[in-house]
């Protein structure tokens, strides 16, 4: 991606308020690259990845905190330019973080632009931010956060006004508590008939590196396998795929 010369106002308070009056938007974007989507009911499938710059969550196993800053701006029309070359037959997009929603104002119309040009299109956000102007063609699959992350209870729950049979729910999981959330917050909210998928992964240390294999992983998944199966869960097993493909530090795949 060709770096951009930097808008003179970026460094001022009110960027932001002179951005939105720009004759075009500008989003802070970290990487876009081609890989196999990892977690959701796609994984397996190829997909290219936009991921944007900036988190307002902490969670204490993120493997993504080279995100928080950086990156470099770039066009709304660049972003498709670059997702088009990569993949010029459609196919998935997935837009993550960091927190795209963070973004919003950009993040909208690029995502209404992917779809009119044919992909199909995944959000991947925190719910912390309110998801109500999401084209509807989204997929989104929200990370609703768990006692152990650190962020427990930031999910916005009038989100779930909003989803329907096409969005997902993942739960990332470090612990029996965490897994206890997950189940409840399931079963209150009956999400297996609200969304098309319900989602519980293991989380992976932060410093996970070397063999690719479930040493690395917060909660052993044979251990929440068995969890699930005992209750009765409506509710899917995922694991991290590129974690396993790939070094699990890796960045860019």
């Amino acid at each position: 991606m060709a770096q951009l010369k930097l808008c003179p106002f970026e460094t001022r308070p009110f960027f932001q308020y002179f951005l939105k009056r720009c004759p075009f938007h500008l989003m802070q974007i970290i990487e876009i690259y081609k890989s196999l989507q990892g977690e959701s009911s796609y994984a397996g499938l190829p997909c290219v990845f936009v991921r944007t710059a900036g988190c307002n969550l902490r969670c204490v196993w993120c493997d993504s905190e080279y995100t928080f800053k950086g990156g470099q701006r770039m066009t709304l029309e660049e972003i498709e330019h670059e997702v088009h070359r990569l993949s010029p037959d459609g196919g998935l997009v997935e837009v993550t973080g960091g927190e795209p929603m963070l973004q919003e104002g950009e993040v909208i119309p690029l995502m209404d632009h992917l779809l009119i040009a044919g992909y199909t299109v995944l959000l991947e956000t925190s719910g912390e931010r309110l998801l109500d102007k999401v084209p509807e063609a989204v997929v989104k699959v929200v990370d609703v956060k768990c006692p152990h992350s650190g962020e427990g209870g930031t999910f916005r729950h009038d989100n779930l006004l909003h989803m329907t049979r096409r969005d997902e729910v993942k739960f990332v999981l470090a612990s029996r508590r965490d897994y206890e959330f997950a189940r409840e917050f399931i079963r209150e909210h009956e999400l297996a008939a609200r969304v098309g998928a319900v989602i519980l992964s293991p989380a992976f240390r932060k410093d996970a590196a070397g063999n690719r294999d479930t040493s690395h992983c917060l909660l052993d998944p044979r251990e929440l396998a068995e969890w699930m199966l005992a209750d009765g869960l409506k509710a899917r097993l995922g694991l991290q795929i590129h974690k396993f493909i790939w070094e699990p530090s890796l960045k860019g795949v």
